[in-house]
């Protein structure tokens, strides 16, 4: 499966790498008044990543199932660790990770710190005017995660079921998952916890009873916490798309990520990361 992926992709970067070398059009020479051709001498990633052989990946290595940095060994693991770690090698390259920070991952990318941001990285209309996104892998929004035992307590787990005094909503500050807590949570209280490797334990030692998160990390969560529960992931409270954050410019490079996306959703190695992360049995 990956070898005929390899090939086509390798037939890919040909194709696109001969169109980059072909002679540009005048800007706007279509009447349709568009961008001005990239400056001359400059490289696309497609080419200059085989010329190093090495795919500079940020990722901040604190968001299972997507990336996780081991503290022990420096080793990253994770969905999307996975799929860089197969873009690299696509393009004769190998995988060199970068360590950043949701503050500062799209910064990196936009800075040219790395040549692509991983990670689970939603897309943000915020973000987008900072980087280009690639074609999106998974679709995701916010559902609520708790402990087993206190499923019935939350009936159908609808924010009405949710937002009642006596109920301790926990958070990571200063995110999506604040964000929304804040807009849709009145009678409960809400807790801050600033660790995310560890805010899932607040909820199974009970000190927090709810957690409302991407429907991605809530699988993950139940997988590898018996006790907790994910409510409706199938049907979660927002709609949200992950990609790929990549170089604002360069056009050959993101066409190149999106066809490797592409490819890798449909021919099962995409779902094949998920099942093995998640369970999700898709």
């Amino acid at each position: 499966m990956k070898r005929r992926r390899a090939a086509t992709l390798s037939a890919l970067v040909c194709l696109l790498a001969a169109t980059a070398a072909a002679p540009a059009a005048p800007a706007g020479s279509d009447g349709s008044g568009g961008a001005p051709p990239r400056e001359s001498g400059h490289l696309s990633l497609l080419d200059s990543v085989p010329r190093s052989g090495v795919l500079e990946v940020c990722t901040t290595g604190d968001y299972r199932p997507f990336t996780h940095l081991d503290p022990e060994d420096g080793t990253y693991t994770g969905i999307d660790i996975k799929m860089a770690e197969d873009l690299a090698e696509s393009l004769d390259a190998r995988p060199e990770f970068v360590a950043t920070t949701w503050a500062n991952l799209t910064k990196d990318v936009a800075a040219g710190r790395c040549d692509i941001g991983v990670g689970g990285v939603s897309i943000t209309l915020p973000r987008a005017r900072q980087v280009y996104f690639g074609e999106p892998t998974r679709e995701d929004g916010k559902t609520p995660i708790v402990r087993c035992a206190d499923k019935e307590r939350f009936g159908a787990g609808q924010l009405a079921d949710i937002d009642k005094p006596g109920t301790t909503v926990i958070v990571n500050p200063g995110g999506t998952n604040e964000q929304f807590a804040r807009e849709n949570i009145e009678q409960a209280t809400i807790k801050l916890h600033p660790e995310n490797t560890t805010i899932f334990r607040e909820i199974v030692e009970g000190r927090a009873d709810v957690m409302m998160t991407d429907a991605s990390e809530t699988l993950y969560q139940s997988k590898i916490n018996p006790e907790l529960c994910s409510l409706h992931p199938e049907k979660p409270f927002t709609f949200s798309e992950k990609a790929y954050a990549l170089p604002r410019g360069d056009d050959e490079f993101k066409e190149y990520v999106d066809q490797f996306t592409h490819l890798a959703k449909r021919d099962g190695t995409y779902a094949a990361y998920e099942e093995e992360w998640m369970g999700t049995g898709s």
